[in-house]
């Protein structure tokens, strides 16, 4: 049965937003409810129920429970650094929001459908990954060397399946999608693309894929009405160097040896580049790729942009708004 009753979490973010809008075009949906600390954008206040809340607060389950929602999509998950707020503040957010999340879901015999916006992040980036991730690889990644946002990630997945097996009438799904880059998003790869130089690991020019904003919302809806268990790798289709998508985004890459990296982009930020986190630094060195045939095959999901297309489209963009 298609999800009537919806509840987003993170409903004022690029992708709550952007999925309650796409939502609200939908006959089918009854009724959305939206959770975030921060007013959600004008155009939906009117058209969904709000619940002003963190989702750590105790006093979620009883704001949710009266919803009587059959499906829930959770947004709110930090995956960059924010303005004014700690690393552990976001760790509190992601993994404690995503505990008390869970827990009121499992609770709420009307729900059906959970769908989570995770990441690729999880595999992370190293020099002997393989040349494209498979779903069941990411525990083995996590072992070998992780930073804390893999940790991270990592629990939060940990968190969802404990839901599938302790409600099994719940088809819980985590869609695992690549750098989402667009022309206004604000994610760590797409500062860095938009940035007038791009900082490069000297001898380095690794694979990568990317995934267009557009999509990244069009696969939420679409797991929502279709979800199937378990992880979904997400991106667009085929790879290109880093240093072919720098330059197809109108851009300069400044080499800059590897015991110096750490140095030199430090200096910059002082002129407009934005902040490195470690897994950005490494996604820089070694890139990544996904499989994502259990999106096309299992979900039924295709992007419109593959890698090549989606910069592009970026590029344009910042092009005509310049």
């Amino acid at each position: 049965m298609p999800a009537r009753r919806i509840l987003i979490t993170g409903v004022a973010n690029f992708w709550g937003a952007g999925l309650a809008r796409a939502l609200l075009a939908d006959p089918e949906v009854e009724r959305l409810v939206g959770v975030d600390t921060r007013p959600p954008p004008v155009d939906l206040a009117e058209q969904i129920t709000f619940v002003a809340a963190d989702l750590r607060t105790p006093e979620l389950r009883t704001l949710v429970r009266a919803s009587a929602v059959d499906a829930v999509v959770h947004t709110d998950i930090p995956q960059f650094p924010e303005p004014n707020r700690a690393a552990r503040q976001l760790h509190d957010l992601a993994v404690m929001g995503t505990l008390q999340l869970l827990a009121t879901i499992g609770d709420l015999p009307t729900v059906k459908t959970l769908v989570v916006r995770g990441s690729a992040s999880i595999y992370g980036s190293g020099p002997t990954a393989p040349a494209f991730f498979t779903e069941e690889m990411a525990a083995a990644a996590v072992e070998r060397s992780a930073t804390r946002f893999q940790r991270d990630l990592a629990e939060i997945e940990k968190l969802v399946e404990g839901l599938a097996r302790r409600r099994r009438d719940v088809t819980c799904c985590v869609v695992r999608a690549q750098p989402v880059i667009g022309a206004t998003l604000d994610t760590p790869i797409t500062r860095l693309l938009r940035a007038p130089v791009v900082p490069i690991m000297a001898g380095f020019d690794p694979r990568v894929q990317v995934l267009h904003e557009d999509d990244s919302i069009a696969v939420l809806a679409h797991a929502l009405r279709n979800p199937v268990p378990g992880p979904v790798n997400v991106a667009g289709g085929g790879t290109v160097s880093l240093s072919a998508a720098i330059r197809r985004m109108g851009r300069v890459a400044v080499p800059i040896a590897h015991p110096l990296f750490g140095t030199v982009t430090g200096a910059m930020r002082r002129l407009g580049l934005p902040r490195l986190t470690e897994d950005t630094v490494r996604y820089l060195r070694y890139g990544r790729g996904v499989a994502t045939d259990r999106m096309t095959d299992e979900l039924g999901f295709a992007p419109r942009y593959d890698t090549r297309a989606a910069i592009d489209a970026v590029a344009t963009q910042l092009r005509e708004a310049a």
